[in-house]
């Protein structure tokens, strides 16, 4: 039985913050889905949304949060105030949907957007907006699952857009020891520590985001 972060009284709250988190980001803001999904996925916010911090999920707005966040990577850029809009937006929908499959399934966004990224998502408005949410947790679900046989190290470096050569130049680490690893045949949750500081650095994420079985 899985044990989700918060309770179901929560959950509500929780879908109308990352509905209005994506929709002021990607409607009013103008940013890319996956640039903004990758940015949100490695934040502090998120990791207190997924634990369901009161502070986050009924301490400020979802708009608000995604302002914060904007301009904490872009601090010269000028944000606009949110707009409402009687008819939700795609980008609505899919924060909110995505708030309900994070709690029901228990998983990180960032292991979801590394296997399905969100502008991909964003493309299940039609026709699961008319449809019981539960048909997009199954689809989605199917999809993140159908990606597992795939190694991280990979689903990253391709999210990144870098080649096995880019990174072993970039790294440091032989493209050997990449192709490996990717292929599972060496275990990279044994690789040298050193060897997953060099790889996540250059990929921009946590050394644990490398790990196949971070757990143990």
């Amino acid at each position: 039985m899985m044990i989700r972060a918060y309770n179901a009284l929560y959950l509500n709250d929780a879908q109308i913050f990352l509905a209005k988190m994506f929709d002021y980001a990607l409607s009013d803001c103008g940013q890319a889905p996956d640039w903004f999904g990758l940015v949100f996925a490695r934040s502090a916010v998120c990791r207190q949304f997924e634990m369901g911090s009161p502070a986050v999920i009924s301490g400020m707005t979802g708009d608000e949060a995604a302002r914060n966040l904007l301009q904490t990577v872009m601090p010269d850029e000028k944000f606009p105030q949110a707009s409402f809009l009687q008819e939700r937006s795609s980008a609505y929908w899919t924060g909110w949907a995505l708030a309900y499959y994070q709690w029901f399934a228990v998983k990180r966004f960032k292991d979801v957007f590394v296997r399905v990224p969100l502008s991909e998502i964003m493309l299940m408005y039609k026709p699961y907006h008319e449809m019981d949410l539960m048909n997009f947790v199954e689809d989605l679900n199917r999809r993140c699952n159908s990606v597992v046989s795939e190694t991280k190290l990979k689903m990253i470096r391709e999210a990144r857009g870098v080649s096995q050569a880019q990174l072993a130049e970039l790294s440091g680490v032989a493209k050997r020891s990449i192709q490996l690893y990717e292929q599972r045949v060496n275990d990279i949750d044994k690789a040298q520590s050193q060897t997953l500081y060099k790889l996540s650095r250059v990929l921009g994420c946590a050394i644990e985001d490398l790990l196949e079985n971070p757990e143990k």
